[in-house]
């Protein structure tokens, strides 16, 4: 990133440290993996004795409950014993800075063929499940969307359009790869989410790149 012109910072929540450098900015996007619920905590303390005004927190669909049915962005879906969902509650409540959250579902995309997840025997379990899906680029697109028309305090959902079950789309990514078809177990009971995407076409009037999983050419893979 360094040679590309950007400041380049090495940071670790886990670790006693002054951000003060790092937080020199408007607006500051999270997008890690890290669910140390302490850690956020004393980031976000650094953050409110900061320049930043407004924090987009990326996070996931797997804060929703498994309703065996669809799931959109209100409190009555949501998990609240979800270390996620509680770590997003901890931004959502500081008066000093607004946050936005997107909760992404499975990524897929560049290095990321989803005919490659179930390779060597590993077992696709709830076969007749709905998957919840989104490629990189719309991933992207709804975070370009979101800063470029300043749209501050929401929660929205990062989903494809589609949700064939599992055993549908992984055996068709399967065979665009030319590869064997994993083996489904059908025997347990489904327990599932169906991710809605409404709110962020709505509202951000976002238009998905890849809206359909089925359709998604090989070459959007490489």
């Amino acid at each position: 990133m360094i040679e590309q012109g950007f400041d380049a910072y090495q940071i670790d929540i886990e670790k006693p440290a002054d951000f003060s450098q790092f937080l020199n900015a408007d607006t500051l996007i999270i997008n890690i993996t890290n669910k140390n619920k302490a850690a956020f905590e004393q980031l976000i303390s650094q953050i409110e004795h900061s320049p930043i005004k407004q924090v987009l927190f990326i996070s996931s669909s797997s804060v929703y409950q498994n309703t065996n049915d669809w799931v959109r962005e209100e409190p009555q879906f949501e998990n609240e014993d979800s270390i996620l969902w509680q770590i997003e509650s901890l931004f959502r409540q500081s008066s000093l800075f607004t946050t936005s959250i997107i909760r992404f579902s499975g990524l897929i995309g560049p290095e990321r063929h989803p005919g490659r997840f179930f390779r060597n025997g590993k077992q696709v379990q709830q076969a007749d499940a709905p998957v919840n899906l989104i490629h990189l680029d719309d991933c992207i697109g709804i975070i370009e969307q979101l800063l470029k028309q300043q749209v501050w305090g929401e929660v929205l959902n990062g989903c494809a359009d589609t949700h064939p079950s599992k055993k549908q789309f992984y055996r068709h990514a399967a065979e665009q790869l030319n590869q064997a078809v994993p083996d489904f177990n059908q025997d347990n009971t489904p327990s599932y989410k169906i991710v809605s995407n409404d709110k962020v076409k709505t509202l951000l009037s976002y238009q998905f790149q890849y809206p359909d999983l089925m359709t998604i050419p090989a070459r959007a893979y490489e």
